[in-house]
């Protein structure tokens, strides 16, 4: 058996090491930027913080093995837990400047659900988190841990809706548009932030067509330990399935069947 409270604990300690990296590389005059063969960009800081969260796991973690997404994948099916890492979600806002990115840290278990995550923010002073049967908590300026939970909107035309934008829709794309006419406020704050947004009751549905494992781990168990629902675009739960959709649970059916008409 996991103790996923000493599990919690490392994550914690993983994040406070990743801010450590990522902070004192944003807005860095000299921060250096690729372009990976996905013609997605990767800067020093990504690659940095995802190696220092690798050495640290191996040191703590031993046998686990480990998700990133700048220096791969192991086979997922020996029946070992697994970390997924994604050192900065939202690299086009960190190398820009803009405040929205963080480290998103997840930790799953061999049947493939998440069961612990952190969401760490430093640049908006707030860190996420959750485990399994814990609930779900933010910490703001360091703040003292406030338990979060998902708002009681019951009704599409009294929600609001973030997504990330309009690239990647494909056939859905006119279904988002006719949503976005007749829901009661849409607004593209994206990535990680709308997710936690939903989880804290502030937006009631997030949705992005296109997402990979180490985008949504921590995401999915921080929403559905604040009483709400993770699947992909097709209904499936959890966060294995190259898509996302969180909402407060009351509206998911109708949004999913609103999106797929």
């Amino acid at each position: 058996m996991r103790d996923l409270q000493a599990d919690l604990a490392l994550g914690l300690r993983l994040a406070d090491l990743a801010d450590s990296i990522t902070q004192a590389r944003y807005q860095a005059i000299d921060l250096v930027i690729e372009t990976k063969p996905d013609l997605t960009p990767v800067t020093d800081a990504d690659k940095a913080t995802e190696k220092a969260i690798r050495e640290l796991l191996a040191q703590e973690r031993p046998n686990d093995l480990i998700v990133g997404e700048e220096f791969g994948t192991p086979d997922l099916e020996t029946g070992e837990y697994y970390w997924v890492i994604d050192p900065i979600d939202g690299t086009k806002n960190f190398l820009r400047g803009i405040p929205t990115w963080a480290t998103l840290i997840g930790l799953c278990n061999p049947a493939h659900e998440v069961v612990l995550g952190v969401v760490s923010a430093p640049a908006l002073y707030r860190r996420w988190y959750a485990s399994q049967g814990g609930g779900a908590f933010v910490t703001e300026n360091k703040s003292a841990p406030r338990q979060i939970r998902v708002s009681g909107v019951k009704e599409l035309t009294d929600a609001s809706l973030s997504y990330s934008d309009l690239v990647g829709w494909g056939a859905r794309k006119q279904a988002m548009l006719r949503l976005q006419e007749s829901i009661w406020r849409t607004r593209g704050l994206g990535d990680f932030w709308s997710h936690m947004l939903v989880a804290e009751g502030a937006v009631d549905i997030a949705v992005e067509p296109v997402l990979a494992l180490w985008d949504m781990a921590a995401l999915d168990i921080i929403v559905r330990e604040a009483g709400g629902q993770f699947t992909n675009l097709d209904g499936k739960n959890g966060s294995h399935g190259g898509n996302g959709v969180s909402s407060n649970g009351l509206l998911h059916s109708d949004f999913l069947k609103a999106l797929n008409s």
